[in-house]
């Protein structure tokens, strides 16, 4: 989906404006996924879920991404780092999908079961109030930016949001109806999801094409990193 049109030419001083605002959505994210992830993944250990260590090291890998979108805007042309951006955003997915698939398909035939884990369940919860709306606020400012590597960021928290559900779903069955085979399974999810948007995140599909100039119009790259455009 191209947003081009719907960009038009963003004047220096708009790239700048939403540039910053990309940066403080990233820093927001860091610092929720980073307590998310110890929490997560701490409780995981200690109740032997391996969804639950899955979901922190998504978490983990939410940060990784923030921090990534970070540096892609601390440059003077945030453009040019966009593919590296997004490349390195869909290695941190398929790290995670590798790691959760086999830490899973262990833990189904191994027949275990994992405890109950009412910090676990409480977390999921927490994340799927909170993420839907960080996710929003991303996806927005990567299409008004013309941005895949933002819009692929607020992809990844909405992916935190759907992950939450699944995670919750397989700790509830698990702690209520001792379904133990619900835990790996949800791991499961999570990692073919993961596959699935590092698979998009790879080649560089999302929204946006990048804000470009209007029929008739002439346009220079300015100090922000955007295109100002002239009639």
């Amino acid at each position: 989906m191209s947003t081009g049109s719907a960009t038009g030419c963003l004047s220096a001083a708009d790239r700048g404006r939403l540039g910053r605002r990309a940066q403080l959505l990233a820093a927001t994210s860091v610092t929720y996924n980073a307590i998310e992830a110890v929490i997560a993944v701490s409780a995981g250990l200690v109740a032997g879920s391996v969804a639950l260590v899955g979901f922190g090291l998504d978490s983990v890998v939410e940060v990784s991404s923030g921090l990534i979108i970070v540096w892609q805007f601390r440059h003077s042309l945030p453009e040019t780092r966009e593919r590296q951006a997004l490349r390195l955003i869909a290695v941190s997915f398929f790290a995670l999908a590798a790691y959760v698939t086999a830490e899973s398909v262990r833990a189904l035939f191994d027949n275990g079961q994992a405890d109950p884990s009412p910090i676990g369940i409480g977390l999921a919860a927490a994340s799927l109030v909170v993420m839907p709306f960080l996710s929003l606020a991303q996806r927005r400012t990567g299409r008004q930016l013309g941005s895949n590597a933002v819009f692929a960021d607020g992809t990844q928290t909405l992916l935190c949001t759907y992950l939450s559900a699944v995670l919750l779903v397989g700790l509830v069955l698990n702690a209520t109806l001792g379904w133990s085979w619900a835990d790996p399974m949800a791991g499961l999810v999570i990692a073919a999801v993961a596959i699935r948007e590092g698979r998009q995140a790879w080649r560089g599909e999302g929204c946006c094409a990048p804000a470009g100039p209007g029929p008739g119009t002439e346009h220079d790259v300015d100090s922000e990193g955007g295109r100002s455009c002239s009639g």
